[in-house]
Parts: structure tokens; sequence; C-alpha cells
């Protein structure tokens, strides 16, 4: 009986670090301007839920996912719904992505990972260009994207050993 109490707690902070890491960083709007690097940016929440979509779609809810990106675009001061509605089209791609692969692999994932950051920031940027009427610096966009793009390796491995981790535990 007492091996079934003994790594509770333990289990239930694993089982959440997905959704704390997301409300972490739409909490955390982290940018590199005190860093002097003017042109470095990148998007750690498209990393985080295309990578838990993608893997274990079980720790990182839908609505947990929407309200995520409401609290984004309070905290950025964009119009609300906009990140929601591309954080949710994200999770759409990577549950097709996820259902039509046969043999998942780390090449196939990461281009998947370019295609989709290219839609759906082509996407925010018409919707912010061209419905809300909102300037936009497209240059910091392709920069921002390359870098999610150039990053997302190193998340991956962070990631996947996480997600190792977990499955071990919930299945002690």
């Amino acid at each position: 009986m007492s091996s079934l109490n003994k790594n509770s707690f333990s289990n239930i902070i694993f089982s959440y670090f997905p959704i704390g890491m997301l409300f972490l960083s739409v909490f955390n709007d982290f940018d590199f301007n005190y860093l002097k690097i003017e042109y470095f940016s990148f998007n750690f929440a498209h990393i985080l839920i295309f990578f838990w979509t993608l893997k274990n779609p079980d720790h990182l809810g839908y609505v947990s996912i929407f309200l995520a990106g409401i609290i984004n675009d309070v905290i950025i001061g964009m119009p609300i719904g906009i990140s929601s509605f591309c954080y949710l089209l994200i999770c759409t791609a990577t549950a097709y992505i996820r259902n039509i692969t046969l043999s998942p692999n780390f090449i196939n994932d990461w281009l998947s990972f370019l295609f989709i950051i290219l839609l759906i920031n082509s996407i925010l940027v018409s919707i912010l260009d061209l419905i809300f009427l909102i300037e936009i610096d497209y240059l910091k966009y392709l920069i921002n994207t390359g870098f999610t793009f150039l990053l997302y390796p190193i998340f991956f491995f962070f990631f996947n050993f996480i997600n190792q981790k977990i499955s071990f535990r919930l299945n002690d």
C-alpha cells in the first residue's frame, strides 16, 4: 500500500510540467532587449504546444491552450483571441500530423514544425495587418520564425527527456 503513495507528489509535478511551462511562458513575455540583441526573438509557446500536442497530447488540454492564448493576448496587447486562434491551429495541425504519421522521426517533425510556424505566422500577420490595421514589422516576424525553427531541436531533446520521465513515472 505504501508503494502506491510513494511518488504521488513527484508524479503530479511531472504530469503538470507542460501546462506549468506554457502558462509560465505566456506570463513571462521575455525578450532580449536588455542584452542589446535587437533581432533575437523566438516563440517558446509555439515550440511547447507543437511538441506536447504531437508527442503526448494528454498533458496539454485544448482549454488550457485557449486560456494561455487569451492571457498572452492580454499581456502582449494584441486583440483578444488572436493567439488562442493560432495556438489552436497548431493543435489542429499537430493532431493531423500525429494521425497520418506512420513512423515518427525528428527530421519529419522539425520540417512539419517549420511549415506550421510559417503558416501560423503568416495567418497572424495577415489578420493583424488586414483586419485590425496594425502596423507590422515583417522582418521581426521573419526573424522570430527563423529562430523558433532553429531552436526547436534544443527544446525537442529537453522535452523528449521530460516526456520520458513522465512516462516512466506514470508507468511505475
